[in-house]
C-alpha cells in the first residue's frame, strides 16, 4: 500500500515510526505537510500540495496538531471523498477535539465519565460548580491539550471566580467534578480499532495535579482490567476513531474517561511498555485496505 503519514515533520518520533513500521512491513510510504496541501472543490483538482499534483496515495494516517484541526479536518474529509482509508476519520478527529461534543458522545454511548457541565452565562458559574457536586473541581478551557488550560479550583469561591474570569475573556470552559481518589494519576490506554494494544499509568510530579508527560508526569506499564479494557475501545468507537488514545480515572465506582486523543504521542507509551505501537496501527490500516474500501488515490 501507500500509506502517507500527515504530520509538518519526518523527525517527530510518532511520525518517523510509522515510517519506520510502515517499510519494514513492505509499504510505501511518504510524509505529508498537511499544512502544504489545498483543498478544491467543483474545480478539476480537489487536493493540491505545495501548489502542484497531490501524491497517490492509498491511506493515511493524519497526525494533526490542536491549532490546525480546522485544515486537518479539511483535507481528510476531501481524502476519504476520494476513497482514501485512514484509522481517523475527519468527523471523528472534529468530534475528538470538541471537549464537549466528545463527552456528549460518550455519555450518549453509556461510556462512563466524570459529572461535568457547561455554560456561556457568566453568572451561571455557581450554578456550573453545584452541577457537578461542588468544589474541588476541575475548569477545562474546551480547546486546550497537554494539560494546558487545566485549572483545579479548592473552593466554592476559587472556582467561580475563575469560570467568571475565563467566560469575561469569552473563553468557553467545562466544569468537571474532581475525582480525589484518583487525584494525580491517570491511564493511558492505546486503541486500535476494537482492542487496547498498550497501556500505562501516568503520575503528576509532585506540586502537581495534572498527570501529563508535557507538564513533568512520569509513566509505567499498566495491566488493565478487563473493565478497563471494555470502557477504552467503547470509547473510541462511541466518537468513531479506530485509532485513540483514551485517558481513563480510575474512580471508586469504576473506570472514567475523561478524554480521547485522535492523535495519540507514541514515544512515550512505546518507551515504557516496550511494544510496538506502530506496527500495530500500520498492520491495522493494510487490513482495511485489503477489504477493498481502498478505491481510489488521490
Amino acid at each position: 500500500m501507500r500509506i502517507a503519514v500527515l504530520s509538518q515533520s519526518s523527525h517527530i518520533y510518532s511520525t518517523r515510526r510509522l515510517v519506520e513500521a510502515g517499510r519494514r512491513a513492505g509499504h510505501q510510504m511518504s510524509v505529508i505537510d498537511y499544512m502544504r496541501c489545498s483543498i478544491g472543490v467543483g474545480g478539476p483538482r480537489p487536493v493540491s500540495y505545495q501548489g502542484g499534483a497531490f501524491p497517490d496515495i492509498d491511506a493515511c494516517i493524519p497526525r494533526i496538531a490542536a491549532s490546525n484541526t480546522l485544515h486537518g479536518v479539511a483535507l481528510v474529509r476531501r481524502l476519504e471523498q476520494l476513497g482514501v482509508v485512514t484509522p481517523v476519520g475527519a468527523d471523528a478527529l472534529a468530534s475528538s477535539r470538541d471537549k464537549l461534543r466528545c463527552l456528549q458522545l460518550l455519555d450518549h454511548a453509556g461510556v462512563p465519565i466524570p459529572a461535568t457541565a457547561f455554560g456561556s452565562d457568566i453568572l451561571d458559574a455557581r450554578s456550573l460548580v453545584e452541577a457537578v457536586g461542588g468544589p474541588p473541581v476541575v475548569v477545562k478551557v474546551l480547546e486546550g491539550t497537554q494539560g494546558v488550560g487545566v485549572m483545579l479550583c479548592d473552593t466554592q469561591n476559587g472556582a467561580e471566580s475563575t469560570i467568571e474570569a475565563l467566560r469575561s475573556l469569552r473563553v468557553d470552559v467545562l466544569v468537571q467534578e474532581l475525582v480525589e481518589e484518583a487525584r494525580g494519576t491517570d491511564l493511558r490506554c492505546i486503541v486500535v480499532d476494537d482492542r487496547v494494544v498498550a497501556a500505562m499509568v501516568r503520575t503528576a510530579r509532585a506540586g502537581e495535579f495534572r498527570s501529563n508527560l508535557h507538564r513533568g508526569g512520569s509513566s509505567a506499564r499498566s495491566e488493565i482490567s478487563e473493565r478497563e479494557r471494555e470502557v477504552a475501545v467503547a470509547a473510541a468507537k462511541a466518537v468513531g476513531l479506530r485509532l485513540a488514545g483514551v485517558d481513563i480515572l480510575r474512580s471508586a465506582r469504576g473506570p472514567l474517561v475523561v478524554e480521547i486523543n485522535s492523535s495519540p504521542g507514541l514515544e512515550g507509551v512505546e518507551k515504557v511498555t516496550r511494544l510496538d505501537i506502530a506496527g500495530a496501527i500500520v498492520r491495522r490500516l493494510a487490513k482495511l485496505g485489503k477489504r477493498g474500501q481502498c478505491r481510489v488515490s488521490a
